[in-house]
């Protein structure tokens, strides 16, 4: 899939590690996305509880697909199994 096609965010938290790995990776693709640093900013938190029911991070959606609460090892697989890379 095209990278203009897909619409990226990640919900985040500044001090955790599995957030950075995977702006790292995001990053490493080269892919353009949207941080939501939760912390700071209360509406992105009202907006991650309403998507996943938690507060857990990372949490990444991807054209409406969500992955939440995930290490960059799991992060691979489910973005081939999406067909993101496509």
């Amino acid at each position: 899939m095209n990278d203009s096609k897909l619409h990226i965010r990640l919900f985040t938290k500044s001090y955790c590690g599995w957030c950075h790995e995977a702006i790292d990776w995001l990053r490493g693709k080269g892919l353009a996305f949207e941080e939501l640093e939760v912390l700071s900013n209360p509406a992105a938190m009202e907006e991650l509880k309403d998507l996943t029911g938690k507060t857990m991070t990372p949490t990444i959606e991807v054209n409406g697909d969500i992955l939440a609460d995930f290490g960059v090892d799991e992060l691979e697989p489910w973005w081939q199994k999406h067909g993101f890379d496509r």
